[in-house]
């Protein structure tokens, strides 16, 4: 501890030493600032002789007492540290209290989807979570930081995009055009762009004109949006004039034809999942010559990754990373929700741009100054909607009420699998839970962020529908991760507006919230969202861009040890199946471009 000194003259002039006198501190000289000293040359226990010096009182008492000071202070900080722990507890035990005292609140039929079991919305590893609690308390207090806010591997970073760069002559487009290929594709806004960048390539194949493809409305999504709707016109068209011919709409002589008399209705039916090139030659080139045109009807996944042409491999990913671009509206309100999650204005990345465009913010003078909210974010793809939970066949804690309920959606929304389930011998949830089929659920996925050492303050932007089990459900989670935000959250009524009853315009600005964040993490690689936004977060992302992808079943191994694992070794298996997950790997044959562009179609790798 330092010691306060003051410094002074044996004798003054005209002065007694046993007579209180007032004098500087300081080193020698004197200053405005005086302390009083009374005479305490007599007293060994003040003066230090060889020094000269002064030892003052208040500097004896500290010496003397600086155990008990040390004691005491220590004692605060465990005091502190134990009221946060209980709090944290309170806050996750709450909801019982909570929902106890709920009384039914008459939601309407379109509602009761997003709320069903409301009022028993299980914690299933208590345990775990007050682990949990006390950790993320503890770094709280010691201010740590998770090390997944980075890429762990420096090899990331020397993939680059490349598939904008000029094809070869031979590899471009034909001067003979042998017709016109329109889709109407099917699905929300990911499998529509899946079915866009396809139909690219099967029209640069069939050296046929394509037509700007249009969007089936559907009842699931019920959102009547059309590509001009969603992506730049004019921009896709452009980037692609090299590759392959689009225009906007059929010739006047063919858009009156009866295309299902003629032959040209190529269905879902017609064409196989993952398709080669070869099916499409033998099966939609022989009616395309012979009518000038085939429409294909839904084309959900109609095209394999693997074996294809370099070039037609090459096209799709120019098409999906580079031609497609989100209309000014959707790119404005983008940057708009952006700058509000991180609470300055900063172009960070390639990412912001190619997402962005001219909305990207520019770089301000207060670019640095994070004290009014955080500077960085993790984004989260939620998938718990109540169709995914009750097509999961999977259990969640609720006991009979939950079965019964799920089992009444599963009637009125999926009868074919209903009828798939009586004739076949059902996997039990254990099981299913084991092999890693469950969907996380949002208290699953907190115990993987607190696991990965992400603090408690973390901003966590949350895309998805609504919630299976509604704000109950979600309290596990944000008793954990209190600074949960949404694109409802973070604009008002009126920014909202333009983009209602809009499903897939709405998921651009989740798309685009997802893409731009720091780290993102996701609960389903079999998502579409998920895929395409990490996909393009390792194209642009320059190595910078961190993905989250837990193994569903080797947490489910981890999870089923909640009433034995410490929460060290929690941690340690967890850090240990997330990094697995972030190895940089080249696509492996068959997997989507559209997720690991790391390829030599899509990108380029710089020697190290």
């Amino acid at each position: 501890m330092k010691e306060y000194q003051f410094r002074c003259p044996d004798t003054l002039p005209g002065s007694d030493p046993s007579i209180g006198r007032r004098i500087s501190w300081g080193d020698n000289h004197w200053n405005s600032k005086t302390v009083l000293l009374h005479g305490w040359k007599n007293d060994p226990a003040k003066y230090n002789a060889s020094k000269g010096v002064y030892v003052g009182k208040k500097n004896l008492w500290l010496r003397k007492h600086v155990k008990l000071i040390a004691f005491m202070l220590g004692l605060m900080g465990f005091i502190l540290l134990i009221d946060s722990l209980l709090m944290s507890i309170f806050d996750l035990r709450n909801f019982q209290h909570h929902l106890a005292q709920r009384k039914s609140t008459g939601l309407k039929e379109e509602d009761r989807d997003a709320y069903i079991n409301e009022e028993k919305s299980p914690v299933m590893y208590d345990r775990l979570l007050n682990l949990a609690s006390s950790a993320l308390a503890e770094k709280e207090f010691k201010q740590e930081s998770s090390r997944f806010l980075e890429e762990p591997y420096q090899q990331a970073s020397a993939w680059k995009p490349c598939s904008d760069r000029k094809v070869p002559t031979n590899m471009g487009k034909f001067d003979k055009n042998n017709g016109y290929i329109l889709i109407s594709a099917n699905g929300g806004l990911n499998q529509q762009r899946v079915a866009i960048c396809n139909a690219v390539a099967v029209a640069s194949l069939l050296n046929a004109t394509l037509v700007l493809p249009r969007f089936l409305y559907s009842n699931v999504w019920k959102d009547p949006s059309q590509f001009g709707d969603i992506y730049q016109e004019e921009y896709f068209m452009s980037t692609l004039k090299d590759d392959v011919n689009i225009v906007k709409d059929l010739p006047p002589h063919l858009s009156s034809l009866d295309f299902e008399a003629l032959g040209s209705l190529i269905t879902d039916a017609d064409i196989v999942k993952e398709a080669k090139p070869v099916d499409y030659i033998k099966s939609v080139l022989p009616p395309l010559l012979k009518n000038g045109v085939v429409h294909f009807l839904g084309f959900g996944n109609r095209l394999g990754f693997d074996p294809l042409p370099s070039n037609l491999q090459k096209l799709r990913c120019k098409c999906n990373f580079h031609a497609l671009k989100f209309v000014p509206k959707i790119q404005q309100t983008g940057s708009l929700l952006v700058r509000r999650i991180r609470k300055y204005d900063a172009a960070r990345r390639m990412l912001d741009k190619q997402l962005l465009g001219n909305f990207v913010p520019k770089n301000s003078s207060n670019k640095q100054d994070t004290s009014g909210g955080p500077s960085k974010y993790l984004a989260l793809h939620l998938r718990f909607e109540v169709d995914m939970v009750a097509y999961s066949l999977c259990e969640f804690g609720g006991g009979e009420n939950e079965k019964k309920d799920l089992q009444a959606y599963r009637e009125t929304h999926f009868p074919l699998l209903i009828e798939r389930l009586k004739n076949s011998s059902p996997i039990s949830p254990t099981k299913l839970r084991k092999l890693g089929r469950c969907p996380l659920t949002p208290e699953e996925a907190a115990l993987v962020l607190a696991g990965l050492g992400f603090k408690r303050g973390t901003y966590i932007y949350l895309a998805g529908h609504h919630i299976y089990g509604g704000e109950s459900r979600m309290l596990p989670f944000t008793s954990l991760y209190p600074n949960l935000v949404t694109k409802e959250s973070l604009l008002t009524s009126d920014e909202l507006a333009q983009f209602r009853n809009f499903s897939s315009q709405l998921a651009a600005l989740d798309f685009i919230a997802c893409a731009t964040a720091d780290v993102f993490a996701i609960t389903d690689s079999g998502s579409q969202l998920s895929s395409l936004v990490s996909g393009f977060r390792t194209y642009y992302g320059d190595g910078h861009a961190p993905t989250l992808r837990p193994n569903k079943k080797r947490l489910a191994a981890i999870l089923s040890e909640n009433s034995t694992i410490g929460w060290n070794g929690f941690e340690d298996r967890v850090k240990k199946m997330i990094e697995e997950g972030q190895r940089v790997r080249a696509r492996g044959f068959g997997r989507s471009i559209y997720r690991q562009p790391r390829c030599p179609e899509c990108m380029c790798k710089e020697a190290r």
